[in-house]
């Protein structure tokens, strides 16, 4: 079995299966039902895609696998462009094996794969590889080069090539649409609770501690150094958060500040954490830290000590967001 090096050992895929795109094909997972996209977020609207998946695959005797590609397109598409991903490979995976899939099969979204016709992509990859039994996609899909290929083309190829073809229509609540898009402004807008709700869970951010300047430290709030994704819009501000350490079931409550740091030297944007009643060094360790509520925006105070006075009610803030906040959004 081939495991993401990134999990090795932590147990969260579960008994998930990760195969590149070079890989042989397990046996067990010929003729598998397949689900076929990008999952940025892996939102609701890839959940339910994800659920149709194991349960057309639990009905036939099959395994259910997804494929998905890496990098991302729009990094091979604009690579001078920084493109927000919500979820890198290692956290997509991860939500992912939560839904209850067998397999995913990562390709590797070069200009090799890009430049695939739609026929190719279906005959090479998902026939040729995967040894397709059933394609479950989404209603706007698209593939091959040119994007040229559609959920009616690949309902037209599994009828000459002999697999089945699920197309699920679009997803959303109170008229909106799950789109990884609005989960991006929601984020940019400080609306974690929003983005939240059409994820189906917290957003979060995963990274070693790295060293900061222990200006927390002095003023009685130690905090941990987080690197936000590439190209990450979020609004500035203070935030409620739960932070993981390694690979622990028991999240730590805390108050997160993401930007410039007007007061001290008005810098890059940065994710630093205060864990609330946690006494401990964290430095080189791995953590994950989800977004709960905004508290407040970003400001520039007049002294150190005026902002430690602001700090402490940021704290009593974040204190009773998170005791009202379910594990689960």
């Amino acid at each position: 079995m081939r495991v993401y090096s990134g999990f090795e050992g932590t147990g969260e895929l579960g008994a998930m299966q990760v195969l590149r795109q070079y890989d042989e094909m397990p046996a067990s997972a010929r003729r598998g039902v397949v689900a076929i996209g990008n999952f940025d977020g892996v939102h609701r609207g890839h959940k339910a895609l994800l659920r149709a998946t194991t349960e057309r695959a639990r009905s036939d005797g099959r395994q259910a696998g997804v494929v998905l590609f890496e990098p991302h397109p729009r990094e091979l598409f604009q690579p001078d462009e920084p493109h927000f991903r919500l979820t890198p490979l290692h956290e997509k995976l991860r939500l992912i094996a939560r839904e209850g899939l067998d397999f995913s099969a990562v390709l590797t979204f070069d200009k090799a794969l890009a430049g695939l016709s739609a026929a190719a992509f279906i005959e090479d990859l998902l026939v040729g590889w995967l040894h397709i039994g059933h394609v479950v996609v989404g209603y706007d899909f698209c593939f091959g080069r040119g994007r040229s290929g559609t959920t009616e083309t690949l309902q037209t190829a599994g009828l000459a090539l002999g697999f089945g073809t699920t197309v699920l229509p679009e997803q959303g609540e109170a008229g909106a649409v799950f789109s990884s898009t609005a989960i991006r402004r929601s984020l940019a807008q400080g609306d974690v609770a929003g983005a939240a709700r059409a994820l189906g869970h917290w957003w979060r951010v995963s990274g070693r501690v790295e060293p900061g300047a222990r200006i927390g430290r002095d003023l009685g709030f130690p905090t941990i150094n987080i690197d936000l994704p590439r190209g990450a819009v979020l609004m500035h501000g203070i935030y409620a958060a739960r932070v993981t350490i390694g690979d622990g079931q028991h999240p730590h409550d805390g108050a997160a500040y993401f930007g410039t740091r007007p007061t001290v030297d008005a810098g890059a944007p940065r994710l630093e954490v205060f864990l609330i009643d946690f006494d401990g060094d964290l430095y080189g360790r791995e953590v994950s830290v989800e977004l709960i509520g905004y508290i407040r925006a970003d400001q520039a105070f007049a002294s150190l000590e005026e902002m430690r006075t602001q700090m402490v009610a940021d704290c009593a803030q974040a204190r009773a967001i998170l005791a009202a906040a379910p594990a689960v959004p």
